[in-house]
């Protein structure tokens, strides 16, 4: 080989294979500094592809197994509130039992009855009030609000502060909520209508329009008091509240009703009954998602099949669901007749129960298989992506002398041209 001084190829030789191996060891480094064994696609392209959706799948595990937690938790408040119905329940038939009994009169049924009807209204709030992240689980519930703006909307009088009607408030939440065609509650209305009766009396009647199976509700009391100078007169700057617990409102009323009851007193009435006037419409508005809701889906799966998915069904246990809504014992056939209902309340009951700790059985299995999918998953994700730190560094070793070796001999490889010098001496 002819010496020369214009190429050194030697030095090029070294610096070509001392690039390659700074170019290895610098990826062997960055497989040790990520602890994973494809840092990028070129390190194998297929096993990036499947680790990446392993990874993908095993975090939606992760995810899934939180879902299942909160479903499980849901049916335990679920279950939690139906075990005190029960309580309630098991108390009532003892009042009924007890009021079947013929030593008894009616004076003393009244006073049980007073406590029965109380733990119906019990009944009634739990199931309305159980809910998990706003989702009803016993029963219809949630805020029922009257739309103030269609207050004094209809064609007759309008039901505002100059006609005496300070305000209005819903006191049953469950009654105004009903909501059978799912068409939102605007069609769930009411009207007041103020009417004379005899001996210069005045009665007041609230009509409700509920979207339900019943439909129209009423209820009417004596308010011949608040007449002008009676003894419940609302005097200026004063307010009274009148309570139609069977049609869940409260009316308050302040001055300016005087002139609508004394004309009343004298005869013309005021309001739907009356010839030359109607009195307003006044709306319902609701949170929708209040409402009883039987069907609930959980994602328990990382894909969108239906096998990924649990399907929980839950049963309403409120007042008419388990039959008791109308029952009493403030006579001895209605508390013989109370026993029966509250028997069969209680079964229901039981059933729906058992419904959720069926449910929350499958679920602690789902939840368990969802573990041990996950575990396998993360083994399967780990063999081929996960780096085997001894070998590579047993590896990067190597590359760390071929690049120690490469810079000493592309040293010499520059010292070999500076012996041709001698010859030019």
């Amino acid at each position: 080989m002819a010496l020369n001084i214009i190429s050194n190829y030697a030095a090029n030789v070294a610096h070509r294979n001392l690039s390659a191996s700074d170019e290895m060891a610098t990826r062997s480094l960055s497989k040790l500094s990520s602890g994973t064994r494809v840092v990028s696609a070129r390190d194998d392209a297929a096993s990036m592809a499947i680790g990446a959706r392993l990874n993908a799948t095993t975090q939606a595990l992760k995810t899934a197994t939180v879902n299942v937690g909160q479903a499980n938790s849901m049916l335990q408040i679920a279950d939690g509130s139906m075990g005190t119905i029960d309580d309630v329940l098991v108390r009532m038939k003892t009042l009924a039992t007890q009021a079947a009994s013929g030593n008894l009169s009616d004076t003393e049924r009244g006073f049980l009855n007073d406590e029965f009807q109380l733990l119906n209204d019990e009944i009634a709030r739990i199931s309305s009030s159980t809910n998990f992240n706003g989702i009803q689980l016993l029963g219809d519930g949630g805020d029922v609000d009257i739309d103030f703006a269609t207050v004094g909307a209809g064609t007759g009088a309008d039901l505002t502060n100059a006609n005496g009607f300070s305000g209005f408030a819903i006191t049953d939440n469950n009654f105004w909520a009903a909501d059978d065609t799912d068409d939102g509650l605007a069609d769930n209305t009411f009207t007041i209508d103020i009417t004379s009766g005899p001996s210069n009396s005045v009665t007041m009647t609230v009509t409700a329009a509920v979207d339900d199976a019943t439909g129209t509700y009423s209820q009417t009391i004596d308010i011949t008091s608040y007449v002008p100078g009676n003894a419940n007169e609302v005097g200026v700057g004063e307010q009274a509240t009148l309570n139609f617990d069977e049609v869940g409102l409260s009316l308050s009323i302040n001055n300016g009703i005087g002139t609508i009851l004394t004309a009343a007193a004298g005869g013309t009435d005021w309001g739907a009954n009356a010839a030359s006037t109607e009195a307003s419409v006044v709306s319902m508005d609701v949170d929708n998602g209040q409402h009883f809701n039987a069907e609930l889906d959980f994602q328990i799966g990382s894909n969108n099949t239906a096998a990924d998915r649990l399907s929980i069904t839950l049963d309403k246990v409120d007042q008419t669901t388990l039959g008791i809504d109308s029952a009493a014992i403030g006579t001895q056939a209605d508390a013989q007749a109370a026993i029966e209902s509250v028997n069969s309340a209680i079964d229901t009951l039981q059933e729906a129960r058992a419904n959720v700790g069926t449910y929350q059985n499958r679920l602690d299995f789902a939840g368990q298989n969802l573990a041990t999918t996950q575990e396998n998953n993360e083994s399967a994700r780990s063999t081929l992506m996960d780096l085997d730190v001894a070998a590579e560094m047993t590896q990067f070793t190597s590359k760390q002398i071929l690049v120690q070796s490469g810079v000493a001999m592309l040293a010499q490889a520059n010292q070999m041209p500076q012996n041709l010098l001698r010859l030019l001496q």
